[in-house]
This record gives structure tokens, C-alpha cells and sequence, in this order.
């Protein structure tokens, strides 16, 4: 049985002898002309893109997102959007994580 990819493969290799362009056989198909390419690589049953999960180097803590929660669910703050929060906190001279 052919793969998915082999007959996306083989349609547009047809869509091109017929004189389609390559780009716009992609288009029609729904991926870009890079993935094309990247799957018409010898040996290359996978995709080829890496599942990245990156998280920020600024990342908060569980400690300090907790923390900022804490702050944010007191009455004073309650009602306010983060936009109005950190100011009012910078006034206090306290900081605990940008908006």
C-alpha cells in the first residue's frame, strides 16, 4: 500500500510532466514546496522537522507564577488588568514579572 506521502509525491510529480509549476501544485495540495523537497530526500521516511517544545529562558518558576497569582488574586489588584498591576507594584518598589 502507498503512503500518503508517496501518492502527494507522485500527484505532483504528474501535476509538473503535465507543466504545472511546482510551487503551485503545492499550494493546491496543501503543503509548501519545502516539505516537498524535504520528503523527495533519499532516505528520509520521516518528516525531517523536529517536534521542538522550547520554553523561555525567562520562563517563570512555579514559585514566582504562583506567587504572582497570590498578588493578583488580592482585593487591591482583583479587578485590574496586568497592564495596571505592575505599575501599581513598581510604585511599591516590588517586582515580580513584567505584563
Amino acid at each position: 500500500m502507498k503512503s500518503e506521502r508517496s501518492e502527494i509525491i507522485a500527484l505532483i510529480d504528474e501535476a509538473r510532466s503535465s507543466g504545472a509549476r511546482q510551487d503551485k501544485a503545492c499550494d493546491i495540495i496543501g503543503i509548501s514546496a519545502k516539505t516537498l523537497q524535504r520528503w523527495e530526500q533519499p532516505g528520509n521516511e520521516q518528516d525531517g522537522r523536529i517536534e521542538a517544545v522550547h520554553e523561555p529562558v525567562n520562563k517563570l518558576s512555579e514559585l514566582e507564577r504562583q506567587r504572582v497569582i497570590k498578588v493578583a488574586n488580592e482585593a487591591e489588584f482583583a479587578n485590574l488588568p496586568p497592564s495596571q498591576i505592575v505599575p501599581r507594584l513598581a510604585d511599591k518598589g516590588l517586582y515580580l514579572a513584567s505584563e
